[in-house]
């Protein structure tokens, strides 16, 4: 694996894979990533994808189902940046399947793939020159509403899981696995197509961002996000400290 800072773009050389890359902002990312000299995997759910090679297009499609996440270890093992960008806005406000897919795609996908991606790391020994990295699309439905109660469920409940995961990172010292959380705004895609921001425009503002050290990645209209969620992830990572106190004692 490349040393990520070595490069006037830290992303040239490396290898991406982005879940969701078939989508609106995934294509973006694609092209941003692509631009910035990387080589992008696309990790789909559709057996068919756009196989015009424009600069929207991955360099690879691997396709995969939420469930069988086991199954992606070896493609995923040369990866060095993971995005986990997929997810499903339920119609229903109350529909079992539809809470249950819910459930499935934005948080148990996302957190079994977080999980095996950190298990490669640890096993190739990996240090923080040399590193893997894991960014997770939260979205602002984490911390406020979106017009849809199980959409904002998942989120928040996907959230609360990577805070504890970085709560652990810090305790432990570890540099050799690094997590970034996406909160992003409202921009127009399938998922939202009454969303107000451009996605070319946010998947740009996110390598930017990603470029420095920064855990949290927000991209937003609303100035309260930019006050509110690294309050919130100040007090979840200090409750999860206390707690490792009590039951350490």
């Amino acid at each position: 694996m490349k040393t990520k800072f070595s490069d006037e773009s830290r992303f040239k050389g490396l290898k991406i894979a982005i879940t969701g890359a078939n989508g609106t902002l995934g294509k973006s990312l694609v092209k941003e990533l692509k631009g910035k000299g990387a080589y992008v995997v696309g990790l789909t759910h559709a057996k068919k994808n756009n196989s015009n090679s424009d600069a929207s297009t991955p360099d690879e499609w691997i396709i995969w189902s939420c469930g069988k996440e086991e199954l992606l270890s070896n493609s995923l093992a040369n990866v060095d940046i993971l995005i986990l960008n997929h997810g499903f806005n339920p119609k229903e406000i109350i529909d079992s399947n539809e809470i249950n897919k819910a459930l499935e795609i934005n948080c148990l996908s996302h957190w079994r793939l977080i999980e095996i991606f950190e298990g490669l790391a640890v096993s190739n020994n990996v240090n923080k020159y040399n590193s893997k990295e894991v960014w997770v699309n939260t979205s602002e439905a984490e911390i406020q509403i979106a017009f849809s109660p199980v959409y904002e469920i998942t989120k928040h409940l996907i959230g609360e899981l990577v805070s504890l995961k970085k709560s652990k990172l810090l305790m432990e010292e570890r540099n050799s696995f690094i997590i970034k959380k996406l909160i992003l705004g409202p921009f127009k895609s399938k998922l939202n197509p009454q969303g107000i921001m451009n996605p070319e425009f946010v998947a740009k503002k996110i390598i930017k961002k990603t470029e420095k050290d920064d855990y949290l990645i927000i991209v937003s209209p609303n100035p309260i996000t930019y006050l509110l969620m690294p309050s919130v992830e100040l007090i979840r990572i200090l409750y999860a400290r206390f707690i490792k106190k009590i039951y350490s004692n």
